[in-house]
Formats: C-alpha cells, structure tokens, sequence
C-alpha cells in the first residue's frame, strides 16, 4: 500500500504562484541605467534565442518543485504484515542421558531402538514446536551439563540434542543436580513463565544436591517442573534373554511425582513413544505457546527517487542555461546587434 507520512505537505504546491500573485513586481530606475541607441535591436536579438527555450525550462522548473514537495510529504510503500514472534516461555530441557537410557524398549518407524533415540525424536518435534520460547538444553548422568543455555535459536538446540550420547556424562544418574543446574540457569530470568522438563527413566544414583532439596529451591524460585518416566513394562532383549520382567522398576515414580507437585506441575510415565509424544503435546497445553497476535508491517522509504529525479533534472536545467550563456552569447554579439550604419 503506497501512502505519505507528511500528506498535507502537498498543500504548498502552490505556494510558487501565491508568492507571485502577491508579491508586487520589482521597481527599476530608468534613469540610472545607460542609454545605448541600439539597445532594443539586442534586446530582440535576445529575446529570440532565450524566447524558444522558456517554455521547456519553466516546465522543468515546475517539474523539480513538485517532485521536491513529493519527496518531503514522505512517500511510502507498506507491506503485508509479518508476524512478530514473541518471546514466551523460559523453558529448560533436562534430559537423562546415563547408562540405562541404553535400553531398547521403545520404538520409532517399525523398529525397536532405545530410550535415548525414541526421546531425541519426541523432544526434537517438541522443542520444533515451542516458536517464541526461550529453550535451553541440559544433559545429566553421573553429572549435569550446560548443553545449550536459552535462546531462541531451536536449530541449534535441536541439533546438540540430535549429537548427544549415551554416557556422555557419566552411567548414573543425578536427579537432583539436573535440577539444581536448571534452577541456576533458570534464576536470573524474570519470575514468570519459568518452566524445566524433566525425563529420566531411573532413580537419584548421584550428585552432591537431593532431587527433594532442589525441588524446594525451585519452588522458592517458582519455577514449574514437569517430570517425565521413560521404559516400557515389557521383556527385556538384553544379553539376560527374554525374561519377563519389570524394566521400569528403577524409575523413582514417587520422587518424580513430589518434585513434579510441590513446584506446581505434573508427573508424566511414557511407556512407548505414542505416550511420549502425547506427554509432550499434553506439555503443549498446559504450557501454551504466546501467541498475542502481533505483527507489523514493513515500511519501504521512496522519497529517495523523487529526490533523486529532481537532483537530476536541476543538473540538467543548470547545463541548458549554461549552454545557452556560452552559445547564445556569440549569436546575440553587440556588433551582430548594431545597425550597419553606426559601425560605419
């Protein structure tokens, strides 16, 4: 949409011919000027070559006027509207990355693999999802790591999640230090909106913090934890055989559960990856994505071509009287002008 900042500036377009209507022509003194007898021959003389340039000049002249008054009302082209993304949730990703996430339970396109790869998956599509939000990556086991602190940059986390390994930080698995390190990470963000995800498939082996302490640092901090279980309930395909039994029997539910109450969310269990993505689309609803419906509209300036077309053409205006002045003088010579009989 083409609009102007400054419209009413076209109001002074005829500003030219008010000042010309009401300003009284200029006096002159006659009576100083010198007299030369031949004086109206080279008046006439001229007059014929500046007569037949006049016209095309004071057209130019207008022309120049009214694209400088164009050039300062602002003229501008707006844009669709663009969507602004806001910036919602401070969201921490803690994810378990110890020995028992080796466990192949679960299964992602027809083919069992194991916990890490199911949740790499579940959490890549989440993180995908969370556009506005600040989200930050933390990876444990024996010890918790710093992955990726928050930004808006998903690819970023998505990729580091993609890259992480099993056993990477160690075989055991320290609950309370995960929570600890998002809570640090988390605190020095404004108290609103302060949410860490929390997915383990064991009990708190290691670490120096309590998974209980650290869930009451969270809650003084009002940070929003939800935790999730992951294993199946199936036989075990290790080196032992198929032997009918429990292999989610490390998960510490009712740790997971008390941390996920007292700092104000929920415990989820995920059994396979249908009920992980579940979880995380159940995530998607408690924790809803800001969307307030802002957007604007790009603003391209144009008064650069008008200006610059008047630039232009004044060049070109000052080269005509210039030629006129350098060539119209030798045809417009006095001696050209004075009749024969007075150079006799």
């Amino acid at each position: 949409m083409l609009s102007m900042l400054w419209p009413l500036l076209v109001l002074v377009l005829p500003l030219p011919l008010v000042v010309r209507w009401l300003t009284p022509p200029v006096k002159t003194n006659d009576s100083a000027a010198m007299k030369i007898p031949f004086y109206q021959a080279v008046a006439n003389e001229s007059a014929t070559v500046y007569g037949s340039a006049r016209g095309w000049t004071m057209c130019f002249s207008i022309l120049i006027w009214c694209l400088l008054i164009l050039a300062a009302a602002r003229p501008q082209w707006t844009g669709d509207p663009i969507s602004i993304p806001v910036a919602g949730r401070d969201l921490m990703l803690a994810v378990d990355v110890s020995g028992s996430m080796r466990e192949k339970d679960m299964v992602v396109d027809d083919r069992r693999v194991n916990r890490l790869v199911a949740v790499k998956k579940v959490a890549s599509d989440f993180v995908q999802r969370r556009e506005g939000d600040r989200v930050g990556l933390i990876l444990f086991g024996s010890s918790a790591y710093l992955q990726t602190p928050l930004t808006l940059d998903r690819e970023t986390v998505i990729t580091l999640l993609k890259e992480s390994e099993i056993g990477i930080a160690g075989k055991r698995t320290a609950i309370g230090d995960a929570i600890g390190l998002a809570v640090k990470r988390l605190r020095v963000r404004e108290k609103s909106n302060r949410v860490l995800i929390l997915l383990t498939d064991g009990t708190n082996t290691a670490g120096e913090l309590s998974p209980s302490r650290a869930a009451g640092i969270a809650q003084e901090e009002g940070i929003t934890i939800y935790t999730i279980g992951v294993g199946s309930e199936g036989q075990s395909n290790g080196l032992t055989g198929s032997l009918n039994f429990n292999l989610s029997m490390g998960i510490d539910e009712k740790t997971l559960l008390q941390i996920a109450q007292q700092t104000g969310g929920q415990y989820f269990r995920a059994r396979n990856t249908t009920g992980l993505e579940a979880i995380y689309k159940k995530l998607d609803e408690l924790e809803p994505i800001e969307d307030d419906g802002k957007q604007f509209r790009p603003i391209s300036e144009l008064f650069i071509w008008p200006l610059g077309l008047a630039l232009l053409m004044s060049f070109v205006l000052a080269a005509i009287f210039l030629s006129i002045s350098l060539f119209g003088s030798r045809s417009t010579r006095v001696d050209d002008a004075v009749p024969e009989a007075i150079r006799a």
